[in-house]
């Protein structure tokens, strides 16, 4: 009967922690495109993406964005990442690694749940040429 119990009141913490934690999915579009998934708690939230080059390469993201500020509906965040992926140009293929880092706004949608991001992510590859600059992203996510 106590394992009962304790099992019990260990799910119903676990789902009232994960139920606290906003959590949003979505794609961002800027590079390439990419399939984002935001996981958030306390200060920041973990982003990770799965992104698409049009030269027949992906990559995977992952960034902790620490929210700077925030004023209502306006998230200003910026956090550090790694980035690894496969690519495959004209004239070579392989893998890369990198450092990345990510600044950018966010902005919730009250009525519906929804949030629009506008980000620059730099990255820095170890064995792809040196850096590369990803531009700006536009990210639309629903939140769940």
């Amino acid at each position: 009967m106590k394992r009962f119990i304790l099992v019990l009141v260990s799910i119903l913490a676990f789902a009232a922690v994960a139920s606290a934690q906003p959590r949003a999915l979505g794609v961002r579009a800027g590079f390439g495109g990419e399939i984002s998934y935001q996981h958030g708690g306390g200060a920041g939230f973990l982003e990770a993406d799965l992104g698409f080059l049009a030269n027949n390469g992906f990559y995977v993201t992952g960034v902790y964005d620490f929210i700077l500020g925030s004023s209502g509906i306006c998230n200003f965040y910026a956090g550090p990442g790694v980035q690894l992926g496969m690519y495959n140009h004209a004239d070579q293929s392989g893998f890369n690694a990198g450092l990345a880092g990510q600044l950018g706004v966010e902005f919730e949608i009250p009525s519906v749940p929804l949030n629009i991001s506008l980000d620059w992510r730099p990255v820095f590859y170890f064995n792809y040429g040196g850096f590369g600059w990803q531009g700006i992203a536009l990210g639309i996510r629903y939140r769940f």
